[in-house]
């Protein structure tokens, strides 16, 4: 087992999440420190998706708590999380099709006062500079990406979400975010839960490593001393 985390930016304790009468999530919990990056790893069905929809807000909590930088937000309505300070990069991107580039960036920054898109998100993603007057409907699957991960970051958040951010995005564009990923992290500092079933990219990006098997965490451990067969294991079953 790793070693407890003190003072957490994020934590998550026994949570229960449900759909209908299906029992989806099951006293699920880890603390996460500031800067640090979890891999939330599993096959498909496994319950990834609903336990970051709980997280931001999106599906009620059943059962358990999530405290981020010591508030309780566990029944928060997700645009209180986002001010609060966690951002979400939902799994298929889901950009605004019809709004532009800078549009969609903006968008981001409903929950802050300075309007303005940081220069250092354009400096960032070059690719958005460019094209910031394009519609995000017309980016590639590798743009769309870096948007929606641009438009998470404009508002600074303390932790960042990234559900399955390699879906659909060609090889070396994946390595390409894990690259930018880390730099953004080593260069603003927040934390991040990313859900993956990429172990090259996970691999990547995260200080640890935890695998959901039908609701419940079945594996954790540190990236230096990670089992990779016993992860491709899971993954592959």
């Amino acid at each position: 087992m790793t070693e407890p985390v003190l003072d957490p930016v994020l934590s998550v304790e026994r949570l229960n999440v449900y759909y209908g009468e299906s029992h989806v999530v099951r006293d699920v919990g880890f603390r996460l420190g500031a800067g640090e990056s979890i891999a939330v790893m599993g096959r498909n069905g496994m319950g990834k998706t609903t336990f970051f929809k709980a997280l931001i807000g999106l599906l009620p909590v059943g059962a358990g708590r999530i405290i981020l930088r010591g508030r309780d937000v566990t029944r928060a309505q997700s645009y209180e999380r986002v001010a609060a300070g966690l951002a979400y990069v939902p799994q298929g991107r889901m950009v605004f099709p019809y709004l532009t580039v800078e549009e969609n960036l903006l968008a981001g920054l409903e929950t802050v006062p300075d309007r303005t898109v940081p220069a250092s998100i354009y400096d960032t993603f070059p690719v958005l500079r460019e094209m910031r007057r394009r519609l995000a409907g017309n980016l590639s699957g590798g743009q769309q990406q870096q948007l929606a991960i641009a438009r998470a970051l404009v508002a600074r958040p303390a932790v960042l979400l990234l559900d399955e951010p390699t879906e659909g995005i060609q090889p070396s564009i994946i390595k390409e975010i894990a690259r930018t990923l880390n730099a953004l992290r080593r260069e603003h500092g927040f934390a991040m839960v990313v859900s993956e079933q990429v172990l090259s990219f996970a691999l990547e990006v995260a200080d640890r490593f935890l695998i959901l098997d039908k609701g419940e965490f079945a594996y954790e451990g540190l990236k230096a001393d990670v089992d990779t067969a016993r992860i491709h294991a899971h993954l592959t079953v």
